[in-house]
């Protein structure tokens, strides 16, 4: 999850600024007013994610298939369509399409439709532009709305049906993305401007 602590807080969004790397998944995004986990962070949210608050989800967790962008260092060897591993997919306050710091790297297919199975009807998606993994531009950073398995509810044992990282292209998706961050192949927009200015 997100850090909650102010001191937290601060020495993330600076290691951020300095060049960190950082890989989330699922629930490290969320937020929603009047919950637990209320929006009071906005640089986190607004800015670093660009996503703002969660505004609803599918139910229960489900395969959906993936619009990948290709030819990029995340994607490389993972097919155009990517068929997942079962997902509870999160919908979003902001348009991140507008947004020209983000590059959407998946999103949800319009061959996934209907998406969910709720029993609630607005638990099931059946149209739609929904990112599901995105980067930020301006910091080494993915997102990955993946994470929340398949479980076992309705006889009470809570046992995963399902494994986030048991698809051999999904794991290609997360294995590239974590080599490429951590080899430091992209360097954030304001080390790119230092550099220049140094050569000056």
């Amino acid at each position: 999850t997100r850090p909650e602590k102010a001191e937290q807080r601060k020495a993330f969004e600076d290691y951020m600024q300095n060049g960190g790397a950082w890989i989330g998944f699922h629930f490290s995004a969320f937020a929603l007013n009047q919950s637990d986990v209320p929006q009071n962070w906005d640089w986190y949210h607004n800015v670093f994610l660009g996503a703002g608050q969660y505004v609803s989800n599918t139910w229960r967790p489900t395969s959906a298939t993936l619009k990948i962008k290709p030819q990029t260092p995340y994607t490389r060897g993972v097919p155009l369509l990517l068929k997942t591993s079962p997902n509870e997919w999160y919908r979003w306050e902001y348009d991140l399409r507008t947004n020209p710091d983000i590059e959407i790297l998946a999103s949800i297919d319009a061959r996934s439709f209907p998406l969910g199975t709720g029993p609630k009807q607005h638990e099931i998606w059946h149209e739609g532009f929904y990112p599901v993994v995105w980067s930020n531009r301006k910091f080494k950073m993915v997102y990955f709305n993946m994470g929340h398995n398949d479980i076992d509810y309705e006889h009470g044992t809570n046992a995963d049906l399902s494994k986030t990282f048991g698809n051999s292209f999904q794991d290609l998706f997360v294995k590239n993305t974590i080599l490429y961050l951590a080899m430091d192949g992209r360097k954030p927009k304001r080390d790119q401007d230092k550099k220049i200015q140094i050569q000056q």
